[in-house]
């Protein structure tokens, strides 16, 4: 009897396990010894081509496994697909025929064959089961990775093989090329760990080490980077990714690259309510002038599109509606371009409005604040991005979007640093629009330097690094004694940039100025009250709300989907208003142009005449407080200024202050933080300086975990869930 089974786009399985073992050692019992006692062989061909006889042993599409044989059906089932994967037959679509050799053992064993065949998943019965597999999930000293579905190499040659694997599908290697090197990688990467140690690659000429490792022979059929891999008794080679667990909620999806510049979501988990998120080792990449980003992992918005994976902006009947992207948007596809690792798109509140948690999050659940108490507020749109970076050492960057505060409000509530650059600077194509006028992409990172990194690889040429700072420093509502903490931090370090850039500082009032440089206009609070308002929702309800509704009904018979309460008020209310964009526009270029030739005007030499300066004194918002209905954002404040003149407003950490928390009945802390503005154009100065800050240690990284200052654990103690 002839059993065929079909495998297809075959690649790896994550459904295989130890019960597979089990099954074949009780189907052999017997005196059945190994697997060639009723397989001789399999037989690959193109189902579209005539299939290859079962005797027939002379073609290169057939595979013997009477020598080595397998020693448990497990690795047995492993050799199957390797050989599959890697050349035997069509990449495509091919067929694997099993051939019994002794038809009278095979009989007496069929059933504990086919019990077998049902756990695998690989199969059932003998007819033809379709196979989509994406990689393997394993483990390894109780840390969780996944393999993806291709092998980066493979060893040939190695003849520690057969005592490495002893049943194992997997064996844990580290690829080096000398001892030191690997004394260091404990400290350098998080993926690694000393379970890869029990075998060991060494490339190049280096002498052999003095270690308990199994010291691999044979050749690799490429040279690999050094660090943790996998490696399977057929010699393939598989990177390791370590899987963490999203505790804060900050991920949509975790995401693997295909190799071919789209991407996939990560077909892996981890035990426990979170999903899992992949990374692979930091020591597989070495930065280069062309890839200053090289390996360092970023989060992205959910509303750029990713080629390969659909897009949410925040909304569930949006992401079925629409199919996964055939584009990636280009501030993405430029961090890509220079190496970053994209590991996740990250939670954003419903088309990027301003949503507070957690009332107004429905469709989604908001992200956790990590610092303080756990239960603040995280701010809104980018709130993915600031509740993971500050919570996970794993993630270095995300990329978040500001249109009206959505990348510096986080910022300043999780103590992150975080811009929102001159409006213009890279295109916003293949990006859900709130306000084409307002919309900018920008970053928010622990440290400042990778921050400007990032900054210069996304914004390309339009940035410029300049070292040659203003010595004018204009203050907006700026504490000039301190009352409490709060504004003691802030009054202190006001003196410490100051003294850095021996300037002088001078308090000024945006508001009376404007009115007193233009006594013929409305005051700048009435002028401004709806600008900001009128734009954002006139302009989504044509470019967003309009054409989604229309493609929904299409789908559904005639019905709406289901939209937030936020974005809904703030739609109703556009539609009702007969003030028009071109009316808010004008408004807009007024206060633009005033500011771009007075407190924000450029400087040859500097690039901008004066530093803005204002700072956030921090304040709590409890996520389990029950709010009023939504409203519309009307109003002026100092963080508008930059979206009306276009200018670079940047968030930087400067410490915390206490708090008494309703949550935890203890005192918490909160971040404090100041922001920078400067002239159109001088997003490069403002990175160089920030850096310079930093250096100086006027400035300092900020930590993950409970405080940016000292770390430690969050709610819940969160470290045991080993980050």
């Amino acid at each position: 009897m002839d059993c065929d089974f079909c495998l297809r786009q075959a690649h790896r399985t994550s459904s295989i396990s130890g019960a597979l073992d089990h099954e074949f050692t009780h189907w052999r019992k017997g005196g059945k010894r190994n697997p060639s006692d009723w397989i001789s062989y399999l037989s690959f061909a193109d189902p579209r081509a005539t299939p290859l006889q079962p005797r027939d042993k002379t073609g290169p599409s057939v595979l013997d496994f009477t020598n080595p044989r397998p020693r448990t059906f497990s690795t047995f089932l492993i050799a199957i697909v390797d050989h599959a994967v890697d050349g035997f037959v069509s990449p495509l679509k091919y067929e694997v025929r099993l051939f019994p050799a002794f038809p009278s053992r095979y009989q007496a064993g069929k059933m504990g064959f086919f019990r077998l065949l049902a756990i695998a998943t690989l199969v059932t019965s003998c007819v033809q089961a379709a196979v989509s597999t994406t990689g393997f999930t394993v483990t390894l000293g109780d840390i969780d990775y996944f393999l993806p579905p291709k092998p980066v190499a493979s060893i040939t040659g190695c003849n520690e093989i057969e005592a490495l694997f002893n049943d194992a599908m997997f064996v844990p290697i580290t690829v080096a090329s000398n001892e030191t090197q690997v004394a260091s990688y404990g400290e350098k990467d998080d993926v690694w760990q000393e379970g890869f140690l029990e075998a060991m690659f060494i490339q190049g000429d280096s002498k052999p080490f003095d270690s308990s490792s199994t010291i691999l022979s044979g050749t690799a059929s490429r040279e690999l980077p050094s660090g943790p891999y996998f490696m399977t008794a057929a010699g393939h080679v598989y990177e390791a990714w370590r899987l963490f667990p999203d505790v804060q909620g900050a991920f949509t999806e975790s995401v693997t690259a295909n190799g071919d510049g789209s991407y996939s979501v990560l077909p892996a988990g981890v035990q426990g309510q979170n999903q899992a998120i992949a990374v692979p080792s930091r020591l597989y990449f070495t930065k280069t002038i062309e890839r200053p980003l090289a390996g360092v992992r970023i989060g992205i918005k959910d509303i750029y599109d990713i080629n390969g994976l659909r897009t949410s902006n925040g909304n569930r009947a949006w992401y079925w509606l629409y199919p996964p992207a055939n584009n990636t948007a280009p501030p993405v596809q430029n961090l890509i371009d220079a190496g970053a690792i994209i590991i996740g798109k990250m939670i954003t509140s419903q088309f990027a409005n301003g949503e507070t948690a957690t009332a107004d999050w429905v469709d989604y659940h908001a992200a956790f604040n990590p610092r303080g108490d756990g239960y603040q507020d995280t701010s809104s749109s980018s709130s993915g991005g600031g509740a993971g970076t500050a919570a996970y050492p794993w993630l270095d960057v995300s990329l978040g979007s500001d249109t009206g505060g959505s990348v510096r409000g986080p910022s300043q509530v999780q103590g992150l640093y975080g811009n929102r650059p001159s409006h213009g600077l890279v295109s916003l194509e293949y990006t859900m629009p709130l306000s084409p006028v307002f919309d900018t992409p920008g970053l928010l990172a622990r440290n400042p330097i990778l921050w400007k990194d990032a900054a210069q690889a996304m914004y390309g040429v339009n940035m410029t690094v300049t070292k040659t700072y203003p010595t004018s420093i204009k203050t907006l509502a700026w504490p000039t004694t301190a009352s409490d903490a709060a504004t003691e931090l802030l009054v202190d370090f006001l003196g410490n940039v100051t003294n850095f850039l021996s300037a002088n500082f001078t308090a000024f009032n945006v508001t009376e100025s404007f009115s007193t440089d233009n006594p013929h206009l409305s005051n700048l609070d009435t002028l401004m009250n709806l600008t900001y308002a009128i734009l954002i929702t006139k302009q989504q309800v044509e470019l967003v709300r309009e054409p989604f509704y229309v493609d929904y009904a299409q789908r559904h018979d005639g019905r709406l989907p289901f939209v937030n309460p936020v974005p809904l008020a703030r739609w109703a209310w556009g539609d009702n208003q007969t003030n028009t964009i071109d009316e808010a526009v004008s408004n807009k270029t007024i206060f633009m142009n005033w500011a771009n030739e007075t407190f924000l005007a450029p400087s040859a030499e500097t690039c901008s005449q004066s530093l803005v300066m204002y700072g956030t004194a921090g304040r709590t918002l409890y996520r389990n407080t029950y709010l009023s209905p939504p409203g519309v954002p009307f109003g002026w404040s100092n963080s508008r200024i930059s979206i009306m003149a276009e200018v670079p407003d940047f968030v930087v950490p400067i410490g915390e202050a206490p708090y008494n928390s309703s949550i935890t009945g203890h005192v918490e802390y909160l971040p404090i933080s100041a922001n920078f503005l400067a002239a159109k154009g001088c997003d490069g100065m403002l990175f160089s300086l920030i850096e310079d800050l930093y250096e100086a240690e006027i400035l300092k990284e900020s930590l993950v975990g409970r405080s940016g200052l000292t770390g430690g654990d969050i709610l819940l103690r969160r470290e045991l869930l080993e980050y």
